[in-house]
């Protein structure tokens, strides 16, 4: 069974937007950056500016920088470059301070390792939002500035390294505003592309969900005549299995559709015809739209149940059949009840004759039988709309039985798929069909065999996967040249029949969106089917 709720979200969108993917590379980069100045430091080159105020610092300082740097990889690593926000200031921090250890045993800012920092401060602006980012752009120009004053007082350093600190403090802080802009830009565009996915995926959801619900049939196939999409209703129409929604597919296993879709793309304005695909009398209708306005574009085919526009036009009928009884009920009834009275009247007389009395006789049957028409038709013209809600047909049919059987001396098995068979149908109405159906065929099972017996059964079809009432009797059936006749009015091959049971069963399963047919089983026996609709169908 379908789910009728959408899929969840995989994330909220607020941890969409995340830097800690930037973070592991500068976790690399703090490694491979105090391992070159390690390295280059040991090997001698640049001697000349690493270490020359003081190499011991130097060296103890890189080693111990890149010992941490190692010791931080690694712990962020083991949480998947997803730390707290104390973490990463604590670990820039430490960045600064250690490049301004380095700088101090180099020379100071002459050396150019201070200029290291600008990365230091600008990871902050990425990493940490507000205003800790400005704190460590001034935390590192203290620092700077700090490290050029000790200089100018314990060496002979000019006033031109304060300058230079001034001036690297100033471009720090304007590395860390220049950053944070960046960041801030960077995070609301990314949050609003992530919103703007995640309303896509949404919508894309939604719409897959509503395909997929629709009872319409919804079939998209390209300028190739390839199946694009195709929803499980369309697979149920057209009787294949589900094996065609694992698009694409060409459009040729389905010859009869893609001849249609030819014969639309060549004449568009032409009104295509219903197709009949299982001889059980339920025609679909087909139509077709481009879903761009160029011949390329992919083409959109709906396929539909016929019986919605069949049961519309029911209702027109019956207004219509309403009006026309009503004269019937004036015209011809009151007629008929004052030749049956008369007739019953001389049956009465005592100067009437074995003869006339044989006259009189017929005269009552035939206005009984003319009678019994007219009570059909009334009942058909004044019945009210389906009013259809979910039964269980199990459940039902099983009430229905003990309802009808009652002390009659009838032989009725029931065989049921399963306990579960839903459908959505006026039970009065299912009712009053199930009824007919069941009379008539008690009455030809015992005409033929002399037994009151009948077979009841439900389920759901395997292709359509819709709900289904059998009913099979014992008869002798009903023979070629009459079987396209049986559900017309007033049709009958019986001498007291009316001709209007079938036809008003028929009526009634149409107004419920269901269809009633007759064919002979395997076993060679009549059966009357009722193919009723899916119970989560909106009427």
């Amino acid at each position: 069974m379908q789910s009728n709720h959408l899929p969840a979200t995989s994330q909220p969108i607020a941890s969409v937007y995340s830097n800690y993917d930037l973070l592991g590379v500068y976790a690399y980069y703090r490694l491979m950056l105090s391992s070159l100045l390690w390295v280059m430091y040991g090997t001698g080159v640049f001697s000349e500016v690493l270490g020359t105020h003081n190499p011991q610092a130097f060296f103890y300082t890189s080693v111990t920088y890149t010992a941490f740097n190692l010791l931080t990889l690694m712990l962020l690593w083991k949480r998947q470059f997803a730390p707290k926000t104390e973490h990463i200031f604590a670990m820039l921090c430490i960045d600064i301070g250690a490049i301004t250890l380095l700088m101090h045993a180099s020379g100071g800012v002459d050396s150019g390792l201070g200029y290291l920092l600008l990365v230091c401060v600008a990871a902050g602006s990425i990493f940490i939002t507000g205003q800790i980012s400005t704190a460590l752009a001034a935390l590192a120009s203290l620092m700077v500035i700090g490290q050029s004053v000790i200089n100018a007082y314990t060496t002979s350093s000019s006033n031109k390294e304060l300058f230079s600190a001034g001036t690297l403090g100033i471009l720090l802080f304007i590395s860390a505003w220049t950053f944070r802009y960046l960041a801030n830009r960077i995070k609301s565009t990314t949050l609003a592309a992530a919103e703007q996915s995640r309303q896509a995926e949404h919508q894309q959801r939604l719409t897959h969900l509503i395909v997929e619900r629709m009872r319409t049939g919804i079939i998209v196939v390209n300028q190739h005549n390839d199946i694009v999409l195709c929803n499980q209703a369309a697979t149920q129409l057209l009787h294949h299995d589900s094996s065609y929604l694992d698009a694409p597919r060409p459009l040729s296993d389905i010859p009869y559709l893609e001849e249609q879709l030819n014969t639309w793309r060549a004449y568009p304005h032409t009104r295509s015809a219903g197709i009949n695909i299982d001889g059980s009398g339920r025609e679909l209708r087909i139509s077709f739209s481009r879903l761009e306005p160029h011949d390329q574009a992919d083409t959109l085919i709906f396929i539909e149940d016929s019986r919605l526009m069949a049961q519309q036009a029911q209702q027109l009928k019956l207004a219509s059949l309403g009006r026309l009884t009503a004269s019937i009920a004036h015209e011809v009834r009151n007629p008929l009840a004052a030749i049956s009275h008369a007739s019953q009247l001389l049956s009465e007389s005592p100067t009437i004759d074995g003869k006339d009395t044989r006259m009189t006789e017929i005269i009552q049957n035939h206005s009984k039988r003319v009678n019994h028409i007219i009570e059909n038709v009334l009942q058909l013209s004044r019945r009210k709309s389906a009013q259809p809600e979910v039964v269980n047909l199990a459940d039902y049919l099983n009430s229905f039985l003990n309802d009808f059987t009652g002390n009659r001396d009838v032989s009725i098995d029931l065989e049921l798929q399963s306990a579960d068979i839903k459908t959505k149908v006026d039970p009065s109405q299912l009712t009053q069909v199930v009824t007919n159906l069941c009379e008539n065929g008690l009455r030809h099972s015992h005409s033929h065999t002399g037994n009151h017996h009948l077979l009841l059964k439900a389920g759901t079809d395997e292709v359509t996967d819709l709900p289904y009432i059998e009913v099979v009797d014992d008869g002798a059936g009903i023979s070629g040249e009459h079987i396209a006749h049986i559900f017309e009015p007033f049709f009958t091959t019986e001498a007291t029949g009316s001709g209007l049971g079938l036809y008003i069963s028929k009526e009634l399963c149409e107004a419920n969106q269901a269809s009633l047919t007759y064919y002979m089983n395997t076993a060679g026996k009549s059966c009357f089917r009722i193919d009723l609709t899916h119970y989560q169908r909106i009427f």
